[in-house]
């Protein structure tokens, strides 16, 4: 057997490891800040905490150049729809970010108005607990995501075939008899009309029927 010496030059290495070495060191952050979170978020990518030394500085605010969602303060019901739709616009592969516990669980607003954690609507990859948290907390996040696409990643795209991440999110809907999501990148169609398709805020629209004491026409 013939051993051939490379030179140093050269590296041999598995296609799905370069791939995702790539991914990991070209983050482009997709900022959905709209809390005191957000603040925390800006303070990181300033010159003190400088998140361009693990390569995820390419803040941009459109959904077709980024590929990490980070919400990073609380969502309420009627900027749900807005948040549903910047995900589905953004291209795969992506991964999401929920900073904070008003968006991890809905922190201290435990209301009907506020989501009480985005993962019941989009699928979230890392969780940044605290009120708010420290940008040392977020970049810690990100070096974890790093690791996670290193590691589950592959050339092809199969880890976003997963069904417990590809699931269907839950609309908002003001009509149960029709569940679907309309949105720019088309209708998101929802299989079974169960817990997903139960509407949230909108009130019932049928007038309740008057009540009647007792029978006038029995007592003639």
């Amino acid at each position: 057997m013939t051993q051939v010496d490379l030179p140093d030059n050269v590296v041999i290495s598995k296609l799905d490891a370069l791939v995702n070495w790539c991914r990991k060191y070209s983050l482009w952050p997709m900022p959905f800040a709209t809390a005191c979170c957000g603040i925390e978020l800006m303070a990181t990518g300033a010159s003190r905490h400088d998140i361009a030394r693990f390569g995820a500085e390419v803040f941009r605010f459109s959904p077709r150049q980024c590929d990490l969602m980070i919400v990073a303060g609380r969502v309420v019901m009627k900027m749900m729809p807005v948040l549903q739709r910047i995900w589905l616009q953004m291209h795969e592969p992506k991964w999401c970010i929920s900073m904070g516990a008003c968006a991890s669980t809905g922190g201290v607003f435990d209301t009907y108005a506020v989501v009480q954690g985005i993962d019941r609507f989009l699928p979230v990859d890392m969780y940044v607990p605290g009120c708010p948290p420290r940008p040392e907390q977020l970049i810690q996040a990100i070096i974890d995501l790093q690791e996670k696409i290193q590691k589950t990643g592959t050339a092809w795209g199969k880890e976003l075939h997963d069904p417990r991440r590809s699931r269907p999110p839950r609309p908002l809907l003001a009509d149960p008899a029709k569940p679907v999501l309309p949105v720019s990148a088309g209708r998101f169609p929802i299989e079974a009309a169960g817990e997903a398709a139960r509407p949230m805020l909108a009130p019932s629209l049928e007038p309740n029927p008057p009540r009647r004491l007792r029978d006038e026409t029995a007592e003639t």
